[in-house]
């Protein structure tokens, strides 16, 4: 008899562990779309990163990977079929865990992951993180992204 409440006890923690991190599996998968789609196609290295963000943050772990990427994708091309609306959307997913600035920043760090999946980030992608920073109340000098080097950069056209 314990052996079955126990089950059931696991089994109830675990789904309301679930429904707590949902929100942020949708805002997680939202936000690393938005940079992963920057440059217009999402790279099969952004794909490989997103996977290994869902098998190591703890909030994301107790989620099957593939409920992730389905996220993922549907973000992803919800942007590039509707750049405008896309965005919106993916970024309406993205505030509603962000009044916790701790959240919002891990939302960012997760974004630089997948911008530097290929090895280096590309000055679109800079943008976007920085313009996401801006939407959601990051200080991007506080997390490492140095906006005066970006805007060097982009002046330079490079």
């Amino acid at each position: 008899m314990t052996g079955i409440l126990d089950d059931l006890m696991h089994f109830f923690r675990g789904r309301s562990e679930k429904e707590q991190n949902r929100p942020f599996l949708k805002a997680a998968m939202a936000a690393c779309a938005m940079v992963s789609v920057s440059e217009g196609q999402v790279s099969f290295a952004d794909r490989i990163r997103v996977d290994q963000i869902m098998e190591t943050l703890t909030r994301l772990k107790v989620f099957d990977p593939h409920e992730g990427v389905d996220l993922f994708n549907h973000y992803a091309a919800g942007i590039l079929s509707s750049p405008k609306e896309g965005r919106e959307a993916a970024l309406e997913t993205i505030k509603t865990v962000t009044a916790d600035p701790e959240t919002a920043e891990v939302l960012i760090d997760l974004c630089l992951a997948v911008s530097l999946s290929d090895g280096v980030t590309s000055l679109v992608e800079h943008i976007e993180i920085v313009s996401l920073c801006g939407l959601i109340g990051v200080d991007p000098d506080k997390i490492g992204l140095d906006t005066k080097r970006v805007l060097a950069r982009f002046i330079a056209g490079t």
